[in-house]
């Protein structure tokens, strides 16, 4: 899977995205800023999916990753796995996964939570000392909106997701994603070009300070 090397209707132009564009991408509900990345290698495990859509799910990690210029594992030394999604039909079903409540602080009321919201996902982070993402748990429930998607569109959207820590509301008016006229679905070029600089060495793992933004736009050639 290459999310934005596609050929169906031609190759997809390049957007520029300001400075204030991308301070909100990563603002906090509190009207902070927060930006963290992925230090070590992801290490992906997924549950709930028969082997197709596990290929289709895991492909769509490794080409997410692969823009970032960042790096896969099998395991993690230290966790095995880091980066877990879970697939189900109903909130519930996560109360019945073993262990699961000591990976996630107060899962029985996240879960009430999530049910009273009629949420279809959710994802919850876990950082290093210095700010970085240390692990990832990915929750999707297939409701009917998410059972519309195509496997590969939906891969796509979470891990895009994942790969940064980007604001609750960062792609609540626009996606993440675009679709060519041939039908083939993409990651938007300015968010793939964001993710790209957001990876590049010379930037920190992790920022709470909005001039932080300033220095992504200026990679992306965008001091506006």
């Amino acid at each position: 899977m290459h999310p934005v090397d596609a050929t169906a209707g031609g190759p997809p132009r390049a957007t520029t995205i300001s400075a204030a564009d991308i301070q909100r991408l990563f603002r906090t509900a509190d009207g902070g800023y927060h930006f963290a990345r992925w230090a070590r290698p992801i290490a992906p495990v997924v549950f709930g999916v028969d082997d197709a859509t596990l290929s289709v799910v895991k492909g769509a990690c490794e080409a997410v990753v692969t823009l970032a210029g960042h790096k896969m594992a099998e395991t993690d030394p230290e966790l095995g796995a880091n980066l877990m999604v879970f697939f189900m039909r109903d909130w519930e079903e996560l109360a019945g996964v073993p262990g699961l409540d000591r990976l996630v602080p107060e899962l029985a009321t996240l879960l009430n939570r999530l049910q009273a919201e009629d949420a279809n996902q959710y994802r919850l982070f876990r950082f290093e000392p210095d700010g970085a993402i240390k692990a990832a748990f990915v929750f999707v429930r297939m409701d009917e909106a998410m059972a519309q998607m195509s496997a590969e569109t939906l891969a796509l959207g979470q891990m895009v997701q994942v790969i940064l820590l980007w604001s609750a509301g960062a792609f609540a008016d626009r996606s993440a994603l675009a679709r060519l006229d041939g039908g083939a679905t993409i990651l938007r070029p300015d968010i793939a070009a964001l993710i790209r600089a957001a990876y590049d060495p010379v930037m920190p793992a992790s920022a709470c300070d909005p001039s932080h933004a300033l220095r992504l736009a200026a990679r992306l050639g965008q001091t506006k």
